[in-house]
């Protein structure tokens, strides 16, 4: 599935001539590799960073300190200025980004499975939480992927209108 969804959300920014950045980081890179495992990806992504560390947040992709006190890692304000930065720093129309708790187990008082989303570009941004449960730390990575791509889709579907 995630297959299709990426060459639908690829063949969407050709029509829309949208170029694409990814911040990630409890996806670890999934998401672009979804996207660059289509050939001829090179056309709409620009580049991704994996973003394990708060320190990577913090110096690669512009996230503020005040922002990560206040609402902590997992969180829409973080995932939103990793989209930001990835937009901003990677010369892309959108950045997409994930953060969030794979597992097993949860990290401080984020539960595994939560997973905070952002896409954004210079006049949109999306932002959503989606808790999908102790299912395990590879269906957790797979699906939100899959739910990154989704939102990808609808933003350039909608983006294009």
């Amino acid at each position: 599935m995630s297959r299709d969804l990426a060459v639908r959300v690829l063949n969407a920014c050709r029509a829309a001539e949208l170029k694409l950045a990814t911040a990630e980081s409890c996806t670890g890179g999934l998401i672009a590799a979804a996207l660059t495992d289509i050939a001829g990806s090179s056309d709409v992504v620009e580049g991704g960073v994996v973003s394990y560390s708060v320190a990577v947040k913090r110096k690669v992709l512009g996230v503020s300190a005040q922002t990560l006190d206040d609402f902590g890692v997992v969180s829409e304000e973080v995932a939103q200025e990793m989209a930001e930065g990835a937009w901003s720093h990677l010369g892309a129309d959108l950045g997409v980004a994930t953060t969030g708790v794979a597992g097993p187990g949860p990290s401080g008082d984020d539960p595994e499975g939560r997973v905070c989303f952002a896409v954004s570009g210079p006049v949109y941004t999306r932002t959503e939480t989606v808790d999908f449960g102790a299912i395990g730390r590879e269906a957790v990575r797979a699906q939100a992927t899959a739910h990154a791509l989704h939102m990808l889709l609808d933003t350039v579907e909608q983006l294009a209108r």
